[in-house]
């Protein structure tokens, strides 16, 4: 099993930030100008403590290796809720903790043995991020982040007897993430919030007790809307 992934490339970085403006867009339709204009906000400011509620779209980006029978992996896209929380260390300087949950269908497509069906699997990926916030005392104040995750793959539920796969083992592991997005600072310590996410997130996949073995990588894309409060 590998325990960590190679450093992606800085272009992704940049696909990264450019969704998330996409995202950000919305968030300032219908506010009047001169109504946000003259409402008082919070600055980001060092000892800051922020809680966030997003809706996510997790959307694996996969590839794999799928041993003896071939094909590709592919996972379910999902829609869930996610909750963090930050620490500003500085003005322009922010550790976050972000933490959801996820079930996925998985199939192999394009096996010897024709779409195979996986079942289904638990995914928790919590990630912590340093992010950098360049302008922490404008209102709309977007960041950039890096950082680790680790992953825990939990009720892995096989097709069972009389399918191909009868039982399905997947292991955790460690990987990257970048992350860029906006808040959009409301009155007081309210703001709405844009990000996206990209998670390199591989698995070790053993079927039928090792029989059929696969090396998945299913590199998400995670996009968040959602509301925040800084304390």
């Amino acid at each position: 099993m590998r325990s960590a992934r190679s450093v992606p490339r800085p272009s992704l970085l940049k696909t990264a930030t450019a969704a998330a403006a996409l995202l950000a867009a919305g968030l300032a339709v219908g506010v009047p100008g001169d109504a946000a204009d003259a409402a008082e906000f919070k600055p980001k400011r060092a000892g800051d403590i922020q809680l966030r509620v997003r809706g996510i779209a997790f959307m694996p980006d996969e590839s794999s290796t799928v041993r003896v029978i071939g094909g590709e992996a592919d996972a379910s896209n999902e829609y869930v809720p996610e909750i963090d929380i930050s620490y500003f260390l500085t003005d322009n300087l922010a550790l976050e903790l972000i933490a959801a949950t996820t079930k996925h269908d998985m199939t192999v497509e394009g096996s010897t043995l024709g779409d195979v069906d996986l079942g289904e699997v638990g995914v928790l990926p919590p990630t912590l991020t340093l992010q950098y916030h360049p302008l922490p005392d404008a209102r709309f104040s977007p960041y950039v982040g890096a950082g680790l995750n680790y992953t825990f793959f939990y009720d892995e539920e096989a097709p069972g007897p009389g399918d191909t796969v009868q039982s399905i083992d997947y292991r955790n592991g460690v990987g990257y993430a970048l992350q860029a997005g906006l808040d959009y600072a409301l009155d007081g310590a309210w703001s709405l919030n844009a990000d996206v996410k990209k998670i390199f997130l591989n698995t070790d996949v053993e079927l039928n007790g090792g029989a059929i073995d696969a090396d998945v990588d299913l590199d998400p894309w995670v996009f968040g809307l959602g509301a925040g409060y800084r304390f």
